[in-house]
């Protein structure tokens, strides 16, 4: 599907100079000279490189649409992991690459994603926006520091270093966003 240039937006899947990108930031500028432009920072989704791009309103781009379907996380076999589609029970199988060592920490077992893929073809892994994770160590809170806003760092379940609330322990459960592994709340439950 045509689109013009200046309606690109983040998340957007163009094909552009034969490949396949994913818009990450778009800036529309207004220079004082000559027409205004999107400034446009599209990642390749297939091996990951980056490039900044403008586009004018007058220029014409492809946006891809992608077939999305979810899919429950089986396992990792230390190369590739392990998908079954929810509705036929099929299993996928995507190479770490596709996924990314980010996202690949946050996977669960039974975690139901959605995976996009072009032509048959998959693409990318979305997780869910967070996920609950346990705090196996916490450094103790340092005396003094409560009365401002401090965090300090805790080791997940998951191997993975996040910044914590004082009054996060080990053995608390949290909210994790998987975006950018950031705490988010102590778990509900």
């Amino acid at each position: 599907m045509k689109i013009q240039g200046n309606a690109i937006r983040p998340g957007n899947v163009i094909e552009h100079q034969g490949r396949l990108w994913r818009a990450v930031k778009t800036q529309h500028t207004q220079p004082g000279k000559g027409g205004a432009y999107l400034q446009v920072e599209l990642k390749d989704i297939r091996d990951g490189t980056k490039l900044n791009e403008r586009f004018r309103s007058s220029e014409n781009v492809e946006r891809v649409r992608l077939d999305q379907k979810p899919h429950q996380f089986l396992y990792h076999d230390g190369f590739a992991y392990t998908f079954m589609d929810n509705e036929s029970y099929e299993q996928v199988t995507i190479d770490q690459d596709v996924i990314g060592e980010d996202q690949a920490k946050f996977l669960q077992d039974g975690m139901v994603v959605t995976i996009e893929s072009y032509e048959e073809s998959p693409i990318g892994v979305q997780l869910p926006d967070t996920v609950v994770l346990q705090i196996t160590e916490a450094d103790p809170v340092v005396k003094g520091q409560t009365a401002s806003s401090s965090y300090k760092p805790a080791l997940l379940e998951n191997g993975s270093r996040i910044m914590v609330p004082p009054h996060i322990e080990a053995g608390t459960r949290v909210v994790v966003n998987t975006t950018d592994g950031s705490y988010v709340e102590r778990a509900k439950d």
